[in-house]
């Protein structure tokens, strides 16, 4: 079963354009908020037109401009869950279930809420209102109420932001287990990194309403090629950067500083970074060492971060940030000469 989602949609100053393709694994729609994320899933749902474009389901057209086809949510068979989910208040937990039964008879639907409390624990709650459910209880209800469909893909908007994070890390496991045994096409919409790595094995990247080709999870860290997907994935040093023909140095001048970089300078690339942990004081005779007036020293949880300025860079660039574990030596004075390795330096498109 796959999903194919190509469309455009002007809301107000925002322009969304969606285009990517999934199927089998569930897929991260990864990125900041604002971004467009939401707006997807709602122009896969239904509950949003796009103004032009295509979307297509397991061979059905969901929607398609040129041909004037639109299909209703209703006859989407595509479960949505909510960041708040979206329960009937009136309602308790099996009348919220039923809800999303279709077409079945007074006692198969009284099985399929049963069948659905059993999977997800929600035996002895049937009874209750959503207004005397925990927030985890809350989301597997809504889940249980999508299933209860049969839809053909689940749409997961944020689905733990209403939750705090102890009850967050016991309801992912939970919901990845339910996840991971439905046979149709998951979307997951977050802008936490960690979360999608841990629950979707393929991501596809959002920037100011645009899409970026769909890859596997595995190597956004590493290689998460776009300025946006470098800071999605923790890299807070990033500066624009151009290629030296002549010595094959990056030059980076608000940093005031010529790199060199293991990893090829490709089309496209305009900026560099690197990642917090990866500067380090600088040996004598190292490439990429750059001097920097020490400004302002902060303790985390389990380092220490340094804000640098480098010598050659002007008062309004943003400081470069290192790392120092707080088992080390807190380097001293106002003056550090650091080290960007080579092989740690990212190029960014």
């Amino acid at each position: 079963m796959a999903l194919e989602v190509d469309v455009e949609k002007t809301y107000g100053s925002f322009h969304l354009e969606a285009s990517f393709r999934s199927e089998g694994e569930p897929l991260a729609l990864l990125g900041p908020s604002g971004c467009g994320k939401s707006l997807t899933l709602k122009c896969i749902a239904g509950i949003e037109r796009p103004d032009r474009g295509r979307i297509v389901l397991d061979g059905q057209v969901l929607f398609d401009s040129a041909a004037h086809i639109d299909l209703p949510p209703q006859r989407r068979r595509v479960g949505y869950l909510f960041q708040q989910y979206a329960l009937f208040p009136h309602m308790t937990v099996a009348e919220n279930i039923a809800a999303g039964c279709r077409g079945l008879g007074r006692e198969e639907r009284k099985k399929r809420v049963a069948e659905l409390a059993a999977m997800l624990r929600l035996e002895g709650l049937e009874g209750l209102r959503p207004r005397q459910l925990s927030g985890g209880q809350q989301q597997r209800t809504a889940l249980a109420r999508i299933l209860a469909s049969e839809p053909r893909a689940i749409l997961l908007d944020e689905p733990f932001s209403a939750l705090d994070s102890h009850l967050k890390w016991q309801l992912e496991p939970e919901l990845k287990d339910v996840l991971d045994a439905f046979a149709g096409v998951t979307i997951w919409v977050t802008h936490d990194l960690e979360e999608a790595y841990r629950n979707c094995p393929w991501v596809c990247v959002m920037e100011a309403g645009r899409t970026a080709p769909v890859r596997e999870m595995a190597s956004l860290p590493a290689d998460p090629r776009t300025v946006g997907a470098a800071r999605l994935t923790g890299c807070r040093n990033c500066g624009a950067a151009e290629l030296e023909t002549e010595t094959g140095w990056l030059r980076v001048p608000e940093w005031g500083v010529s790199l060199r970089a293991a990893a090829p300078w490709r089309t496209g690339a305009r900026a560099v970074g690197i990642r917090e942990e990866c500067l380090r004081l600088a040996a004598a005779g190292e490439d990429n060492a750059v001097d920097c007036a020490v400004v302002r020293r902060v303790e985390d949880v389990s380092a220490w971060v340094l804000l640098l300025r480098p010598k050659g860079s002007g008062p309004e660039t943003p400081l470069l940030r290192m790392k120092v574990e707080k088992g080390a030596a807190l380097p001293e004075g106002d003056t550090l000469r650091v080290v960007l390795p080579p092989e740690d330096i990212l190029i960014l498109e």
